[in-house]
């Protein structure tokens, strides 16, 4: 029994290492009590058969048992884990070549080393550590990448499987065989191992390459809302100097005006002041309608909402939003203008069969509620991500605004359509 101790030793580092290898790669679908519970029994019943292999001193047995008994309690643990079969296949195909790939270099490196019997599971367990660390803390996320597109991978293992196996198989002499063609055997762990080296690197060179994409979509996102933003901001200046200018004229106009009065009251000719005061009555301008406190947001919808009465399209706007804002008075003001703008759009395409209209809320209550709707045609539709869909070349910018704003500043944005009704509601 005594004699048997290396034998015994070495296969139970073996057995251990395969079953962990197979926790680390795959994905269990219940507790891991139940996961190590089975794999326990995994374990006993290839250690069982090792044993009695050992007890026969047919070592070549063995390897040829080993295959086919560790592929049968695989396939009988199978439903313990989330991967589908095919997914769990590559991964047995790869436990079984990191496997094989061990026994080999432990083998031909102990023979260099004094008492070869002990110093072959010591490199098994050195070597199984290596994978197991490397697989368990730097590998596992992108070899789980492997596993979903396992299709793309599956040849490269199933080559180096039937590769080492063909050795095993047609082996008479297991030892014999492991001495003899050491060097070829070297070779495929080499190119099994350059072969899987390539597939991680060719993940995380894509993994990367998609990150960049991304970040590339996200600054052009960026790049347009700004330029849509410069548009806009060209516009509310315009219009900002234009009521300025017009505020300059009327105050100019009221002091010379007051001067007059001032000195028909004191001539005592309340009569002509009186006809006075009438006829700038019926001559004043027409002020701006104020919506809120908020002068920027404020200027922004009365443009819009003018145009939205020269177009024939009733609005209802009831704003409260003051002039001190957790978020930039002229960014909300852009939303408002897109809203608005889009909403007038929406309303200009109908035929004629829904009535128009425009209800615009804007309120802060501590956070910012904002909600719109409009009448919209039957092929308004939505993206998979719930944000409206625009198939007009240079259309589409104003809702991607809206967008910016909203991630911005952590808001929710829910976009709806129902019974031809568009309702955009903006929380921030």
């Amino acid at each position: 029994m005594i004699q048997l101790l290396p034998d015994l030793v070495r296969a139970a580092v073996s057995t251990t290492a395969n079953v962990l290898l197979m926790m680390t790669l795959l994905q269990p679908k219940y507790s891991k009590k139940i996961t190590r519970l089975t794999m326990l029994g995994v374990l006993a019943a290839d250690l069982g058969t090792a044993i009695f292999c050992y007890l026969s001193g047919n070592l070549t047995l063995l390897s040829k048992l080993d295959i086919v008994l560790f592929a049968v309690l695989c396939f009988v643990v199978r439903p313990l884990f989330k991967d589908t079969f095919m997914q769990w296949l590559f991964s047995y195909l790869t436990v079984q070549n990191i496997s094989d790939a061990v026994i080999v270099l432990s083998f031909i490196g102990s023979r260099k080393l004094p008492f070869p019997v002990y110093a072959n599971s010591l490199l098994r367990v050195i070597l199984f550590g290596a994978f197991l660390l490397v697989l368990s803390r730097y590998v596992r996320p992108l070899y789980r990448q492997a596993v979903k597109h396992w299709t793309a991978y599956f040849a490269v293992a199933l080559g180096i499987y039937i590769t080492f196996n063909y050795y095993v198989l047609s082996s008479d002499d297991i030892v014999v065989t492991l001495t003899e063609q050491a060097v070829p055997l070297l070779l495929v762990i080499f190119i099994g191992l350059a072969a899987y080296c390539s597939i991680f690197l060719s993940i995380k060179y894509l993994q990367q390459e998609y990150q960049v994409k991304e970040e590339n979509q996200k600054m052009q996102a960026e790049r347009e809302y700004l330029q849509l933003a410069a548009g806009n901001m060209a516009e509310r200046l315009t219009l900002m100097e234009e009521v300025s200018a017009q505020n300059s004229l009327a105050a100019h106009d009221r002091r010379h005006f007051n001067n007059m009065l001032l000195e028909l009251l004191e001539k005592g000719e309340s009569r002509e002041a009186v006809a006075l005061l009438k006829k700038q009555d019926q001559t004043a301008p027409k002020i701006g309608k104020v919506y809120c406190e908020n002068p920027v947001v404020n200027a922004a919808v009365c443009h819009y909402a003018e145009l939205a009465e020269q177009s024939g399209i009733p609005t209802v706007i009831e704003l409260d939003v003051p002039n001190d804002l957790p978020v930039d008075s002229l960014e909300l003001s852009m939303v408002a203008s897109n809203l608005l703008e889009n909403a007038i759009v929406a309303c200009l395409k109908q035929s004629g069969s829904k009535p128009l209209y425009i209800n615009f809320i804007c309120r802060y209550v501590g956070r910012l509620l904002l909600e719109m709707d409009n009448p919209c045609t039957e092929d308004t539709a939505l993206d998979e991500n719930g944000c409206p869909v625009t198939h007009e070349e240079g259309h589409g910018l104003g809702s991607k605004s809206v967008i910016t704003f909203a991630k911005k500043y952590d808001g929710e944005l829910i976009y709806s359509i129902e019974k031809g009704i568009f309702r955009v509601r903006l929380l921030a």
